[in-house]
């Protein structure tokens, strides 16, 4: 059901055979790129051959996909990264953190660092994440971030930025969750009445 985003020239490994050993890599306990790279590395010609790992040479060798590939397919497939692959669902938290983000060494030449907006359980359980795109800021992705989630009864925090009055109604009249949010400056009607 999902297009391949790459585009045909200088493709080595089928799509679905990079999303697959990303995937058994993650029901392996993998939990990061790495780790996903080193589990790739690692499995067996047959694994291999029953996620459709490429052949290459005469003796019909199986060749996994580098970290470098898998990542690349992972972040154009999946809006959330690698969270989307290892996140957990927020059913059963008491609270769920919403916070941003440079990532570092992101930054290449005169393009800017990527800006993640991350979503993790109150117990440090990763939801999920969001790239920000350029030239907008956290407050855009808030709702896009949390909305696949049932977060009744969960008890959102986060910092002074996402005190605004869209995510409040967002949180409750939606998503039927709980929030708590930093006042500060950014707001100095309601932070004069506090």
């Amino acid at each position: 059901m999902l297009p391949d985003p790459r585009r045909r020239r200088g493709v080595r490994h089928p799509f679905v055979a990079v999303l697959l050993v990303a995937a058994s890599a993650v029901i392996a306990g993998a939990r990061s790129y790495a780790a996903i790279g080193q589990w790739s590395a690692n499995a067996p010609q047959h694994a291999l051959a029953r996620l459709g790992a490429r052949v290459t040479g005469t003796l019909g060798v199986r060749v996994a996909p580098s970290p470098a590939t898998i990542r690349r397919v992972i972040a154009l497939v999946c809006p959330g990264g690698l969270a989307d692959l290892t996140g957990a669902s927020p059913g059963g938290a008491d609270s769920v953190a919403v916070d941003g983000k440079a990532a570092r060494g992101s930054r290449h030449g005169q393009t800017p660092a990527a800006h993640l907006l991350a979503a993790m359980t109150g117990d440090g359980r990763t939801i999920t994440q969001l790239r920000v795109p350029d030239k907008t800021n956290e407050i855009t992705c808030f709702a896009a971030l949390l909305k696949p989630y049932d977060l009744s009864g969960v008890t959102v925090t986060a910092d002074a930025l996402h005190t605004q009055r869209d995510h409040v109604c967002f949180l409750v009249e939606d998503k039927h969750a709980h929030f708590l949010l930093v006042v500060k400056a950014n707001q100095p009607g309601l932070h004069r009445r506090l």
